[in-house]
């Protein structure tokens, strides 16, 4: 089997997986619905269907009973209950071991797998007097047994069906032989292959499917059965499917000059049998085809004719492609910043004018760019419904998720990275935060705890908060614990947010004792390595018995972002835009405090810092220098450099291992003219400076005098 196909393969039955469990925490939450059931369903057919074609055996055969399940379920042969619902996430996981799986590891996961379908047999779908398949059993004969002893040849119904797939149906690689074939396994099955759209040798198109099917079916399985066979190329294949009244198989002729389609006589004695596709079940008959069949090959011949992107309106790219096209339009926007450069110094007002037009193009390419690498969050919050569930049952708690904002849209790098964080979050809002629900109850709450996942937009950044109705934080137990670990003094002053944020210090934990969920102190040391990695910040707000709100603010996108580039002693900084607020002119006060150096903005007194000191930079600064005012966790901070230089699009190139913790800087760009700017975070570089300072919130006590 073609590589290619088989990682196409993988691909979307990972995306049916995902949107499997989602769809079954959904049933458990809401109760049975019969359109979600038939998502389910869907989800499960198509999975086994492409992993037959595509030579995943063991997936195929181990999909088919769950398959049948629910089919019992959407026809109300089977009351869908909590137990089903576990036995299919189950289900869900053993597949996505099989896709995962190496070679060495079929025997074992055979075995597991053989446990999950003896569990849905005995507990959900016991059929009369069934007897349990031994475990040496063979999957793949225990899905051809169930297929045999599921039909009723009791009540046995005659179907007449038309088959028609559109002309562009094998570009997508589907084999209608392999459908065909699974047709026949519903019953007795004659087809009748129409082959008259089928041109001259000269005008053949071997990528065309100009063939189409009459079929007379006899079988105890519904309509649904047989379009389900079709599920996962509906889009590709039409069906027109009608019940014959008489439970008999009818001479095709009869069949055929009943829909019209050609006189009997001539049906009868125009047939031929054939055997080299699916033995004596196809037969090809000329005749004649109805006017709807033309009118239908017409609309198809004509939706050839279209072109790639009306047929189709997403395209799937690999993740290493894109990542590929962003660092070439980072190239781009250094070099469009050395053309612009050389422009403006050559003073030719028509290279100057070449100049702001690459700059447009180049710009408008980048926020196109951009915009693609930017996903929705929505799937990262759908993930953790099971967690929560299952965390839960675990913890015998009863806990609901709630998300907002799921269309908020990340890029993608960040999308991944803040998995782990926000992983560790729900984790410790259900072991330490959610209460049992006899506590809950005792506190006058309800027993079901509610956690909730709310993403929302602030300029550019992005609000991700991880809130609960728990117990909330408990400051004397927090500041007990760090006295004991030695992270600050018995005597020491701090404010609720600065105890709050002793929970982040490596190995930190208030829990009693070790467990498998918690106790470690991993889970937020996770969550602070992760922000740094996304130069994101968090916030924390706690009321005890009531619960607890963590925000995270982290950047829209981590490659391309507008900054405002700086210069001071002759190095070049880059400040993000996000963060300032203005940009004043700046004269050294030489009788000013240099612990305590303030500013006066319009009435209000900022801290500043001035790069040349904090950096150890030599050279006398210019009578005049700029402050940048920016904002930060603690409040208005300024950043006094010699000159402001103006808007930059910054690339933002990773330092190396030798800078790794210098947490002032959160990467670098190249100039137009080659040379290096360092990125400032303005975030640690303001709480760095505070965290110096002999007293915690020097400045904010210097605010008040």
């Amino acid at each position: 089997m073609n590589e290619k196909l088989c990682a196409a393969y993988r691909e979307e039955a990972a995306e049916l997986l995902a949107d499997l469990e989602v769809t079954l925490l959904e049933l458990e939450s809401s109760g049975e619905d019969a359109e979600l059931v038939a998502r389910a369903f869907r989800a499960l057919h198509t999975i086994k269907g492409s992993g037959a074609m595509f030579g995943f055996d063991a997936i195929a055969s181990f999909t088919h009973e769950l398959e049948t399940a629910f089919d019992s379920v959407r026809e109300g042969r089977l009351e869908l209950t909590p137990e089903l619902i576990g036995i299919a996430l189950d289900a869900r996981d053993h597949i996505q071991q099989l896709l995962d799986a190496a070679p060495a590891d079929a025997e074992p996961l055979a075995a597991s797998g053989r446990l999950i379908l003896n569990h849905l047999r005995d507990r959900c779908a016991p059929p009369p007097g069934h007897v349990p398949v031994p475990a040496s059993a063979d999957p793949a004969v225990e899905a051809s047994a169930a297929a045999t002893t599921g039909e009723d040849q009791s009540e046995l119904v005659t179907f007449r069906i038309r088959i028609l797939p559109s002309v562009s149906v094998f570009l997508n690689g589907t084999n209608l032989i392999l459908l065909l074939r699974e047709l026949a396994e519903l019953g007795d099955l004659r087809l009748v292959a129409q082959t008259d759209q089928i041109p001259e040798l000269a005008d053949f198109n071997p990528e065309d499917c100009l063939v189409h099917w009459d079929a007379v079916l006899t079988t105890s399985a519904s309509e649904n059965a047989i379009r389900d066979i079709f599920i996962f190329v509906e889009d590709q294949v039409e069906l027109l499917i009608q019940p014959i009244e008489t439970a008999g198989a009818l001479p095709l002729g009869q069949i055929m000059a009943a829909r019209g389609d050609l006189n009997e006589a001539p049906a009868e004695s125009g047939i031929r049998r054939t055997s080299d596709l699916l033995g004596d079940a196809i037969v090809v008959a000329p005749g004649k085809v109805e006017a709807d069949v033309r009118e239908q090959r017409h609309v198809a011949q004509q939706a050839k004719k279209r072109t790639p992107t009306e047929a189709a309106s997403t395209l799937r790219v690999p993740a290493a492609k894109l990542d590929s096209l962003v660092n070439f339009v980072g190239e781009l926007v250094t070099v469009q910043a050395r053309l612009s450069g050389f422009a403006a110094a050559s003073g030719n007002a028509e290279i100057a004018s070449i100049a702001e037009e690459i700059e447009r193009l180049s710009e408008l390419l980048r926020e196109s760019t951009m915009s693609i690498r930017m996903l929705p969050i929505r799937e990262t919050f759908t993930r953790f419904k099971r967690l929560v569930r299952d965390l839960a049952t675990d913890l015998h708690k009863q806990v609901e998720l709630v998300t907002e904002g799921n269309e908020t849209e990340l890029d993608k790098t960040v999308i991944e990275q803040l998995s782990d964080p926000l992983l560790h979050l729900v984790r410790n809002a259900i072991d330490h935060g959610i209460e049992s629900p006899a506590e809950r109850q005792r506190r006058g709450k309800p027993p079901v705890g509610r956690i909730q996942l709310r993403a929302s937009y602030a300029g550019a950044f992005v609000l991700v908060s991880v809130s609960d109705d728990g117990a909330g934080l408990n400051c004397d137990a927090i500041r007990a614990r760090a006295i004991d670990r030695g992270l600050i003094a018995a005597d020491a002053v701090l404010t609720e947010q600065e105890i709050y944020h002793l929970t982040f210090a490596p190995g930190f934990s208030t829990a009693a004792a070790v467990t498998e969920i918690s106790g470690r102190g991993v889970g937020m040391d996770v969550v602070q390595r992760g922000l740094d990695a996304l130069r994101g910040s968090v916030a924390i707000t706690s009321k005890l018995g009531a619960g607890t709100v963590i925000t995270l603010k982290i950047p829209l996108t981590l490659a391309i972002i507008d900054g405002l580039l700086v210069e001071a002693a002759g190095s070049y900084y880059v400040v993000p835009l996000s963060n300032i607020s203005e940009c004043i002119e700046f004269v050294r006060d030489p009788n000013a405090s240099r612990r305590h150096s303030l500013v006066n903005v319009r009435g209000q007194l900022v801290p500043y810092v001035v790069l040349r000191e904090r950096f150890a930079l030599t050279g006398q600064p210019p009578p005049i220098e700029q402050a940048i005012i920016a904002e930060t966790n603690d409040g208005r901070f300024g950043f006094v450099v010699d000159r402001v230089i103006g808007d930059h699009h910054t690339v933002i190139k990773k330092l190396g291992t030798l800078y790794r913790q210098v947490d002032e800087v959160s990467g670098a760009t190249i100039m137009g003219d080659g040379s290096v700017a360092l990125v400032l975070d303005v975030e640690k570089l303001a709480a760095g400076v505070i965290r110096e300072s002999q007293r915690p919130r020097a400045f904010g006590l210097e605010l008040t005098h």
